[in-house]
């Protein structure tokens, strides 16, 4: 019995937590809230693309493997370090997460948020695959979280020569910098016959036991190409793809895609459409009209 109180708690404490979140996110924010904050994250991608930039197709690259048998490169390193000492001067009271040097996990962030401190959330080379192979889609993820909500993100892909960015009240826009951008929604695709999909790969939704659900949403979409990583995301945003998804990612993939895509108009969550943001263990982004037709697809044994 006692067990069984206990199991009742944790279930009234997650779905408080869970509308705590979908309450914040939803909250009216003054389009100048974030500005400033926006401003320094553009101001560190300019600087973090000339680090990368100059590592990209280096012949005395350093690659590494990682525990998880994913590569990383001097450039990573180098990037995710510049942008954490930039941060520590420029916003000393925030705290960082990021890919390379530890802490970016949800639970981490959970607490952060709970404590009502600021968060800044980093990947300095999303697409490291393809930085190590010179394919050129790969870009430098900026975020924060604020007051709960993903309030800031700028993705730059400098070897594309193309940058997202956006913050909570503000808007979601495309080009290098506030003065010189044009802004950016999503498609208002609402038939998922006629819907365009981009994902990453298959194995991990084989890993999962949800291979046969994804399988099913590809056959029941209009188009699918495995596009993959952060361009996924930004397509939807600018209204080119409809729905992006992925099975296993962590804060440092999302927390700078997400207000982009909500911005745009678009819809984040987890893909059981559960938990909104970047705070859960995957993630679904539409255009919102096709969400919820999307999520029975990806839920594992039982889908549609």
């Amino acid at each position: 019995m006692a067990k069984n109180r206990h199991s009742e708690q944790e279930e009234k404490s997650r779905k408080a937590y869970l509308e705590k979140l979908a309450a914040a996110q939803t909250a009216t924010v003054a389009p100048e809230t974030y500005l400033g904050d926006l401003r320094l994250a553009l101001a560190l991608a300019d600087q973090a693309d000339e680090i990368t930039l100059a590592r990209f197709g280096a012949i005395d690259l350093d690659v590494d493997q990682k525990e998880d048998e994913t590569p990383v490169t001097d450039a990573d390193l180098k990037t995710e370090e510049f942008l954490r000492q930039q941060l520590k001067r420029a916003r000393p009271d925030d705290s960082v997460l990021g890919e390379e040097f530890g802490g970016s996990k949800a639970s981490k962030l959970a607490k952060i948020q709970a404590a009502g401190t600021r968060a800044w959330v980093l990947d300095p080379i999303d697409g490291t695959a393809n930085f190590v192979r010179r394919v050129p889609v790969w870009a430098t993820l900026i975020g924060l979280v604020s007051d709960g909500r993903p309030a800031v993100g700028v993705v730059s892909a400098p070897a594309l020569g193309m940058r997202w960015f956006a913050a909570a009240g503000y808007g979601a826009w495309k080009g290098s910098g506030l003065d010189s951008a044009e802004r950016i929604k999503v498609s208002k695709t609402k038939k998922l016959g006629e819907a365009f999909l981009s994902y990453s790969d298959l194995a991990n939704w084989e890993d999962q036991g949800r291979l046969p659900g994804f399988v099913r949403l590809v056959g029941d979409v209009g188009r699918s190409r495995g596009l993959g990583d952060f361009w996924s995301y930004m397509l939807l945003a600018e209204g080119a793809v409809d729905i992006a998804t992925e099975p296993e990612l962590a804060p440092h993939d999302m927390v700078a895609l997400a207000p982009i895509v909500t911005e745009a108009g678009g819809r984040f969550t987890d893909t059981r459409g559960k938990i909104e943001g970047p705070f859960g263990p995957d993630a679904l982004a539409t255009n919102g009209r096709l969400h919820d037709r999307v999520t029975p697809y990806l839920r594992g044994k039982g889908s549609k």
